[in-house]
């Protein structure tokens, strides 16, 4: 008498419960919520779906589709990379491995640079390492007669992040420049403000960062030994970009807010204010003239 082989059906339930424990002895953090993701992006559902049809089975094209995107991120492939996009903001942006992925943090200090300019009746602004673009383009967004000029030195990044602008429809007031920081802006080029969320880890630490963000561009990482490399590049030159009065604006890693507080100052730049981010970490920090219109703006976020 034969035996009848029994047949695995893959219910939502089931493979989701299956994936988080299979992330989970990956060391994947967030093992649960990246298994829905991921689910929701071969289903094409929000995630309420998953609970609302929790018994609905796969179907084998699905179920594919789905055990390779498990592979990748089990690999601890960053799920932005494996989807292809990041939201920022209200914005969804295209990333790809050549650009670092939008962080949470950042978008305060796009929301704070908003706040500042939001009563000036024009604007032009450099953003240096402007990676995917998301920092520019979401100030373009928010800031809408203002023009901006984002330089990187990935021509790979500059490439999504010019898409991500004509995806957003700002391409207008925004340019792309492929350039080690200044280097091949026109001399003349004057800014109200300057903005970088540049590379800011010490070099020894790259190898020390979780598995996920060691997919990420190390060109994008790497701050040189003490971390501080591009900001004091920057702050060096920043004043011959900047208009009279300008601001400059940094992301900043945790315990260089002392550090990048100090060039800036020495640099000439008299009112300094350092902001913290959702965790309470000292993140951004901006810099102008004591007694100039953005100076005094700053007492708004201090």
């Amino acid at each position: 008498m034969g035996t009848t082989q029994e047949i695995t059906v893959w219910t939502i339930v089931k493979i989701l419960d299956w994936t988080r424990q299979y992330f989970a002895d990956k060391g994947v953090e967030n093992p649960r919520l990246d298994a829905e993701i991921l689910l929701c992006a071969v289903l094409n559902c929000p995630r309420i779906d998953l609970y609302v049809h929790f018994d609905r089975p796969l179907s084998p094209e699905e179920l594919k589709s789905y055990k390779a995107l498990v592979v990748r991120r089990a690999n601890h492939e960053p799920i932005a990379y494996i989807l292809g996009e990041k939201a920022f903001l209200d914005f969804t942006f295209k990333v790809t491995p050549a650009v670092l992925i939008p962080r949470p943090e950042t978008e305060l200090l796009v929301e704070r640079l908003v706040l500042l300019n939001k009563k000036r009746p024009k604007v032009s602004f450099l953003d240096i390492g402007t990676g995917s673009g998301a920092i520019s383009i979401s100030l373009l967004k928010l800031l809408p007669t203002a023009v901006a000029v984002a330089v990187d030195l990935s021509q790979e990044a500059l490439v999504v992040a010019e898409e991500n602008a004509i995806n957003l429809g700002v391409k207008a007031s925004w340019q792309g420049v492929h350039s080690n920081l200044f280097q091949q802006l026109a001399p003349t080029s004057k800014f109200s403000f300057i903005v970088s969320n540049p590379p800011y880890i010490k070099h020894n630490e790259i190898a020390l960062l979780a598995n996920d963000v060691q997919k990420e561009p190390h060109m994008a990482l790497d701050g040189g030994s003490g971390g501080l490399d591009f900001y004091e590049k920057i702050i060096s030159e920043a004043q011959h970009y900047l208009e009279e009065d300008g601001l400059l604006a940094f992301e900043i890693g945790i315990y260089q807010a002392e550090a990048v507080s100090d060039l800036c100052k020495q640099a000439g730049f008299s009112k300094i204010v350092i902001c913290k981010d959702y965790a309470g970490i000292e993140r951004n920090i901006f810099a102008a003239k004591e007694g100039s219109d953005y100076g005094n703006a700053l007492m708004e976020i201090e």
